[in-house]
């Protein structure tokens, strides 16, 4: 009896160990910092789901959800929310786009947790004078003092009021809505750091000093010309080249291949003659009854600068069937009307108001198309076969400029009349047999 007693006696201590462990182990573990639940009525899913929507916006902009929650985790919070027009309306778009550079990020945060403290602070619990340590570890100053007018008390927080105090209260945290934003003074440094920086940067760098050769000395800067005074340079060193070169000279041809897409700036002003109106049958000629499309492409693509002379819809009308029949007619007709310069509707009237009459060369060589000044206008051709630019500057993008013209050009064929001599037999001297 004294031996079964002895082993019950010794049984029991295990068992009373073996329920502890296992007690023990079915106690949930605490959760882990990095899995933080946040209840629905916590102040952060409040400060997302309030009327603080821009304050909201910029806190999962500067992606401090986790971080709110870990501080949520540990602390109740007190938020300083600024109201929504405090962050359209009155900050400073530069600051404002300052703190959305994804390069500022740590700057954006700063500020945002410079409007949070890490305990609960009431607004009755405010004093005359508060300084409590935000989340970004600077000191914010909390202060009340007392309105005479209104007979009310005054919550300031740095220098924004207090407007809506306790405005939402959570088990959590408290949130107080403030009229302006909250710029520590680390933010304002580091803005100001890269707008001078910016500025700075913005200077445009200055030549290198020139030395006069003759007298091997620094050249001095010329002084400002005033208004209105005559010009500096002779008037032969300001003319424009003369009407033969090109304003927009074309690179050399024959180099390298490819720097220009000719093709898809001719089916570009080809477009843009069918959108201006009135030019449907040239487009017509160059896409469908010639290859002149493709032609013109590739010279662009080479390095070639063209000036077409476009006539209009009206003018090609007038075009008879015989003119159109022969082979090769349509190309020849629209050779006459390409121009191998780059020319403008204001560098064409120039070049005929300095020169009088200007001859420029044509794809139609050797046949030259002559310009003149007319009636205020640039006037292409002589005699009844003129025609005047109308629609000036339709097409122009530095490497093909398209000029409407109200008639079709042809070149003036220099026919020799050949005089017919007659030969009279003089009677000759001598015998006749």
């Amino acid at each position: 009896m004294d031996s079964h007693l002895y082993g019950v006696s010794m049984l029991f201590p295990l068992f009373s160990l073996f329920l502890v462990f296992t007690s023990a182990s079915a106690l949930p573990e605490k959760s882990n910092s990095s899995s933080v639940q946040i209840n629905s009525n916590s102040i952060l899913v409040a400060l997302l789901d309030s009327h603080y929507t821009e304050l909201a916006e910029l806190v999962e902009k500067a992606l401090l959800l986790q971080t709110l929650e870990q501080a949520i985790y540990n602390h109740n919070l007190t938020i300083f929310a600024p109201k929504n027009e405090a962050l359209e309306r009155d900050l400073d778009p530069e600051f404002k786009r300052f703190l959305l550079e994804p390069g500022n990020l740590n700057s954006l945060q700063s500020l945002l947790l410079f409007h949070i403290i890490p305990e609960r602070i009431h607004s009755l619990q405010f004093t005359h004078q508060n300084r409590l340590q935000c989340l970004n570890t600077e000191q914010l100053h909390l202060k009340m003092s007392s309105d005479s007018e209104n007979n009310k008390k005054k919550l300031t927080v740095e220098l924004a009021e207090v407007i809506r105090p306790d405005d939402i209260v959570r088990p959590d945290g408290i949130i107080h809505g403030i009229e302006r934003l909250l710029i520590p003074k680390s933010v304002q440094e580091d803005f100001n750091r890269r707008r001078n920086l910016r500025s700075i940067s913005a200077v445009l760098p200055e030549g290198a000093p020139e030395v006069d050769p003759r007298t091997h000395r620094l050249k001095k800067p010329a002084p400002p010309v005033p208004a209105g005074s005559p010009p500096v340079l002779p008037i032969y060193d300001t003319m424009a080249p003369g009407p033969s070169l090109a304003p927009a000279s074309a690179p050399a041809p024959g180099g390298a291949h490819g720097d220009f897409d000719g093709e898809a700036q001719v089916k570009d002003f080809i477009q843009t003659l069918l959108h201006y109106g009135g030019y449907n049958e040239l487009a017509d000629i160059l896409v469908n009854l010639t290859s002149l499309a493709t032609e013109m492409g590739k010279l662009v693509s080479e390095g070639y600068v063209l000036t077409v002379l476009a006539p209009n819809d009206e003018a090609m009308a007038k075009l008879t069937t015989d003119q159109l029949s022969e082979p090769g007619a349509p190309e020849q007709i629209m050779y006459y009307h390409l121009i191998p310069e780059y020319q403008t509707e204001e560098s064409m009237y120039n070049a005929v108001r300095r020169f009088g009459k200007v001859r420029y060369d044509t794809l139609r060589l050797p046949h030259k198309v002559v310009a003149q000044e007319a009636d205020g206008s640039v006037k292409f051709g002589q005699g009844d076969g003129a025609a005047y630019l109308f629609d000036p500057d339709i097409y122009t993008d530095g490497r093909i400029s398209v000029q409407g013209i109200d008639g079709v050009l042809f070149p003036v064929e220099e026919t020799k009349k050949v005089q017919a001599v007659k030969i009279v037999a003089k009677p000759r001297r001598g015998l006749w047999f």
